[in-house]
């Protein structure tokens, strides 16, 4: 371990492993092969960056929770809805918020050729064959029109012909145990298989606890039980089944990690116990609790005659999350349950049919073409407590909560044709382009306490291209060119409840369509006899209408209903709340992106990936707090009276403010070193050392405050053990995040607790007069963030045999 930390040189890179197609096998030079264009390519021949992560790679760094991958890809982000709720990929300089976008990813999720939501897949890995990250605009080719990227994870494969499987087990020393598993095995030989494949894990997720144990706080767990069976079936050479059934069963209790405000600003007022970044704590009294349930069915019928292939692929998956969340994020009223429950149901289904070239027409042309279709639905309940305070000389505590339940139903679906042609001009030159045709259509409700408050919807219908070419100068040495469009349908946002919304609001909450434009060059080459491969790309990408959404929410007048203890209205009332509203805002992004992957000797290999993007709003309108009426966000470090922001807002309840900022959270330069040494102790057993470090330079979480800004930061993983020469076992130690490096990534404003405020009016002669409700708010002394991984020590062992 310490000859590894001197040399940060130790790991097998991306393309030192082979798949071909959907299945692992061994290949010429070590290469990747990859399906970026539907058929199987060398991905140095690929005129596109395609980052791919092999199955092999995956175990060699332990990496169990799938948004570890971002650790291998630079300027990539992965996260997940502190609700359970959702998730989301962000690349080359923009975010995806699946609050304000739901379905319509920036960078879409595939499972084996058909689309998926990443809630479903930023989960615990297992029994995965490789994951490529292809960046740039997508959707001419298969799936759903994406501008930033696509993300296919491809699962291992029964094999026809030999059983075998694998096992692995990993405990470290913060709470973890993850035990994985595989097998397959022909039922006829050469003709059908299955394999069947589990994971089981125990973690204490960020290891944030809380302060106030008094009130029987209990330590942050999650639990994840998941299971796949697949299945191929292949009763001739030209005809081909398959499937493939997961389901996944997920708890979390969890708590929000804060820190006083102090911390960063030294004229906040003090914490009642002072809490900083590396004391992973919480103020919150009861957990986040969350119960997720997943199944996934993904099935593949492949037919060829003639030189011709058609090929059908379809995928339906369910998502039922259950979430309690707490509405006292200052925590004004201590384990008196004023919670959010959060119950959602989502259904998707997708249908695509595929038809391709398997001989090259004319000895040049290369075609796809097809018919793609899905349709969504996520059917969300809602259940807010509102908290009713008494008067301060009654001792301010709770009088009451008043529950309002709140529904949002809606169903998107999408229908549309692609092609793509490829025409090889000689052994060196060629030309590729492609169109697509969308035609979108949605349809939602909201309900607040019963009546329909809200109905939106879209009705699009949009061409987008792609088209490159490329040139091979010599055989190891190509540039390329290509351009490409996209289309995202304009949004409904979800979550503002104000019963009589302005113009101004509703201009923010639903949203024309996005569209972009990308422009791409780049080389990809190979020298000292294949040993070593350097690639570079740049690109250049616009967007009309991206949806920008302020972190840290917007301060605007909600006018609500008011209910008495049994939920009946008894009039109106106007407060001061909270919601991130989405401005429609033009985006410009320029960006550098490369990797180096250099076989050092037969014992030691060696890979660099960087990347650098810069997205920026351009001169445009969003919404935004702006109390001092200077046209700029406001730095807010507490809520505003009712009456202030009245008189800023007037009839149109929120302000606007014209600025240019980022149009992206995460750091613009990223870069990853990867290596590895091996050292053959025996015939039968080698000694390796490994390294991986990921390093995120300076980055703004939200542009409009200073007290969030990220300095540049690494995260060092190193690997020491043994294994078998032909990869049959390995035992390895383990240390991730080994200087344990403490870096808030994001700190938001100081925490709000909204509540309804009862007046003393006097005596009467029955006793007290209580006046009001009326709005009121507290501000916490502490804010939320967000923060690196801890540090752990581990040891994995693993075993296969067979096919694995």
């Amino acid at each position: 371990m310490l000859l590894a930390s001197a040399s940060i040189s130790a790991i097998s890179t991306p393309t030192l492993a082979q798949v071909v197609g959907n299945d692992e096998v061994s290949g010429p030079d070590n290469t990747i092969i990859v399906q970026a264009r539907r058929r199987d390519e060398d991905v140095q021949d690929v005129p596109a960056v395609v980052d791919s992560v092999t199955s092999e790679q995956i175990a060699k760094l332990n990496f169990r929770d799938f948004r570890e991958v971002q650790n291998v890809v630079p300027g990539l982000e992965l996260t997940t809805e502190s609700n359970g709720v959702g998730g989301s990929a962000k690349l080359r300089g923009v975010n995806f918020d699946v609050n304000a976008s739901g379905f319509n990813a920036t960078v879409q999720f595939y499972m084996n050729d058909a689309p998926i939501t990443a809630g479903l897949v930023l989960q615990q890995m297992f029994d995965v064959g490789q994951i490529d990250v292809q960046r740039g605009p997508q959707g001419t080719l298969r799936g759903i029109a994406s501008p930033s990227g696509s993300i296919t994870v491809t699962t291992r494969k029964p094999d026809l012909y030999e059983a075998g499987g694998t096992v692995d087990m990993t405990a470290n020393d913060i709470g973890t145990l993850n035990f994985r598993g595989a097998f397959g095995l022909p039922i006829i030989e050469g003709i059908a298989a299955i394999r069947v494949a589990g994971v089981i894990d125990q973690n204490e997720l960020n290891r944030v606890k809380t302060i106030n144990s008094n009130f029987g706080g209990r330590d942050p767990s999650a639990s994840t039980e998941a299971g796949r069976v697949s299945a191929i079936v292949q009763p001739a050479d030209w005809l081909k089944f398959e499937g493939v059934y997961q389901h996944m069963d997920r708890r979390v209790r969890s708590y929000d990690q804060v820190a006083s405000f102090s911390e960063v600003n030294p004229a906040a007022l003090p914490s009642p116990v002072y809490i900083d970044t590396s004391d992973r704590l919480s103020d919150q009294v009861d957990p986040t609790r969350i119960h997720q349930k997943y199944n996934i069915y993904n099935w593949r019928v492949e037919a060829g005659a003639l030189g011709q292939q058609l090929i059908y692929q379809g995928g339906y998956s369910t998502q039922d999350v259950q979430s309690r969340t707490t509405l006292d994020s200052a925590v004004v009223f201590p384990g008196r349950n004023v919670f959010q429950d959060t119950d959602s149901r989502s259904k998707s289904t997708s249908h695509e049919v595929r038809l391709q070239n398997q001989d090259r027409l004319f000895d040049f042309l290369d075609y796809v073409v097809g018919y793609f279709q899905q349709r969504n639905s996520a059917p969300t309940d809602l259940l807010r407590r509102t908290a009713v305070r008494l008067p301060v000389a009654f001792g301010g505590g709770l009088a009451t909560i008043v529950d309002t339940p709140i529904e949002r139903r809606g169903v998107s679906k999408e229908r549309s044709f692609f092609g793509n042609l490829t025409a090889h001009l000689g052994s060196a030159t060629e030309i590729s382009g492609g169109l697509r045709h969308i035609d979108y259509e949605s349809n939602n409700t909201l309900a607040v306490g019963g009546p329909i408050i809200a109905r939106d919807g879209q009705d699009e219908k949009k061409w987008i291209y792609t088209g490159s070419i490329k040139h091979n100068f010599s055989p190891d040495f190509m540039v390329y060119a290509s351009t490409g469009s996209s289309f995202r349908p304009g949004i409904n946002v979800v979550g503002n409840f104000n019963i009589v919304p302005s113009a101004l609001e509703r201009s923010f909450s639903n949203l024309p369509a996005e569209t972009s434009k990308s422009y791409e060059v780049g080389f990809k080459s190979t020298m000292l006899d294949g040993r070593m491969n350097l690639n570079v790309t740049a690109y250049h990408q616009t967007f009309k209408n991206y949806p920008y959404r302020p972190t840290n929410g917007v301060f605007f007048v909600n006018t609500a209903a008011v209910r008495n203890a049994t939920g009946q209205v008894t009039g109106v009332r106007q407060e001061v709340a909270q919601f991130n509203f989405v401005g429609a805002v033009p985006v410009e992004v320029n960006g550098v992106e490369g990797d180096l992957n250099f076989k050092v000797s037969d014992r030691w290999n060696l890979g660099l990936v960087a990347s650098y993007s810069l997205g920026k709003i351009k001169d445009g309108t969003i919404p935004c707090t702006d109390i001092n009426q200077d046209g700029n966000p406001d730095l807010v470090t507490t809520a505003p009276t009712l009456a202030a922001l009245q008189g800023v807002t007037g009839a149109n309840n929120l302000s606007t403010c014209q600025t240019s900022i980022r149009s992206g959270l995460q750091a613009p330069f990223s870069a990853s070193l990867q290596s590895e040494y091996r050292i053959p102790i025996s015939d039968r057993v080698d000694g390796y050392l490994r390294g991986l470090a990921s390093y995120n330079g300076k980055s703004q979480a939200d542009p409009t405050s200073r007290f969030d800004n990220v300095g540049g930061y690494a995260l060092v993983n190193l690997y020491a053990g043994i294994r078998d020469p032909e990869g049959n076992w390995e035992v390895a130690l383990f240390a991730k995040n080994l200087f344990e490096t403490e870096k808030a990534l994001s700190r938001g404003a100081p925490l709000v607790t909204n509540y309804q405020q009862l007046g003393f009016g006097g005596f009467g002669p029955t006793g007290p007069i209580l006046t009001g409700p009326t709005s009121a708010s507290t501000t916490s002394t502490y804010t939320g963030i967000t923060m690196t991984p801890p540090r752990e020590f581990g040891l994995n062992v693993r075993y296969s045999f067979g096919s694995r």
